[in-house]
């Protein structure tokens, strides 16, 4: 099992680029299903969810070719409608193939799914909404059943926000009989991204992006070509390292308007960042001061940013209060920051972080999820000594080759077996 080998102490400086979201790939990569024939997706990140949804796909008859970063997916019709747990149990995100196959064949066997331990996260919402455009669901041994003659649209109106939840019911309404009404819909930029692939494909959806949106089922889709959006995740991730090691480093081929709660918390801090319309460049500082943050659906704080921007208020002079308000356990990594000497109390959802600038000292850590292993990796830049986190197979789900994009920036940082 592979590990990262970091020594701290170097200023990154540069420009990097950001890659494909894996966000928005994995649901529209499972949307191919809708349609039999040759879907054509560029700016795909290599990923290993992206592999398992390869995987995936080729399971239920699917021909796939992945060359640099575009990806081809031949659709025809499966010879079986199961997605099986061996499969599936590797990322959440296989349980997207449900509502396709339900809309487009009628009936679909899902193994409940996997991915990172930062909660519960249950699926409640995709099945009750499915329920709603009138399939019959059954759980039983693991495994999601899902029949129906054909779906009919409605009104719906989600409980709690959902992202997996308005993408899977997205895709079934496409081709669902008359008009679907999604209320207090998901609105992240890899909805839209969603959205917009569908409509090419022959869809008509409408307010992706907003709280409403509405679909008017059609009675067939085709195939279409689609580039992906940059990741926002990675984006960020990379302007932190940036930001904590004191440097001047610009991502480009990003999309700065899609991170506008984490901009906005870093400027609070005291960091000077210059953004385009594809490019977003942070200033070297000597010092900033601790921000509170809340994570919140978008457009409010990511919370898949939390846990990197942990890592830069333990460097922050003054205390910084955290709230996690999506996920009840995404604080694994505090333990792990606090081997290396950071200064943080968790309780329940909420940390207080008290800057211990200068102090952070490298050690053997443990990555408990797949933010969490870039978190450790950015205390890590900055920590004296060697740090070397375990368990990195949680980086490779979402960070496409992290390690080289920190090395061009002037990281000492490696890949161990």
């Amino acid at each position: 099992m592979d590990k990262m080998r970091v020594r701290g102490g170097k200023t990154l400086s540069g420009k990097v680029s950001a890659s494909g979201a894996k966000n928005s790939a994995l649901p529209i990569l499972f949307s191919s299903l809708l349609a039999e024939g040759e879907h054509v997706f560029h700016n795909v990140p290599r990923l290993v969810d992206v592999n398992s949804t390869a995987q995936l796909l080729e399971h239920l008859g699917c021909q796939t070719e992945f060359k640099g970063n575009t990806f081809r997916v031949n659709v025809s019709r499966p010879k079986e409608m199961e997605a099986p747990y061996d499969l599936v149990r590797k990322m959440r995100a296989s349980i997207l193939a449900l509502g396709p196959l339900l809309a487009k064949y009628g009936h679909a066997k899902v193994s409940l799914p996997g991915g990172c331990a930062i909660g519960t996260r249950p699926i409640d919402l995709h099945l009750e909404a499915l329920k709603e455009l009138g399939a019959e669901i059954n759980l039983d041994s693991g495994y999601v059943f899902g029949k129906t003659k054909r779906l009919k649209g409605t009104s719906l109106i989600f409980e709690s926000v959902t992202v997996g939840g308005t993408e899977n019911i997205l895709m079934a309404a496409a081709l669902a009989e008359g008009r679907t009404i999604i209320e207090n819909a998901a609105k992240e930029p890899e909805i839209v991204d969603l959205a917009n692939y569908l409509n090419k494909m022959g869809a008509k959806i409408s307010g992706a992006g907003s709280s409403i949106i509405t679909v008017d089922g059609v009675e067939k889709l085709k195939p279409a070509e689609q580039d992906i959006i940059a990741d926002r995740i990675e984006a960020g991730t990379l302007l932190i390292a940036g930001a904590i090691t004191g440097g001047q480093v610009t991502v480009d081929k990003c999309r700065p308007h899609d991170l506008d709660a984490l901009i906005s918390k870093m400027r609070e801090s005291g960091f000077k960042i210059e953004t385009t319309e594809t490019s977003m460049t942070v200033q070297p500082a000597s010092n900033w001061c601790g921000v509170d943050v809340t994570t919140a659906p978008h457009p409010g704080f990511p919370t898949d940013l939390q846990a990197q921007f942990m890592s830069l208020m333990t460097q922050a002079t003054g205390t910084s209060v955290i709230t996690e308000t999506v996920f009840e356990n995404r604080f694994m990594h505090v333990q792990e920051l606090s081997r290396l000497g950071a200064d943080i109390t968790p309780k329940t959802r909420v940390a207080i972080v008290r800057g211990t600038r200068g102090k952070l000292k490298g050690a053997p850590v443990m990555a408990t999820d797949l933010r969490a292993s870039a978190c450790l990796v950015l205390a890590g830049l900055i920590a004296e000594g060697e740090t070397v986190v375990n368990r990195i197979y949680h980086l490779d789900r979402g960070y496409e080759g992290m390690e080289n994009k920190l090395r061009a920036l002037g990281a000492e940082i490696d890949r161990i077996a």
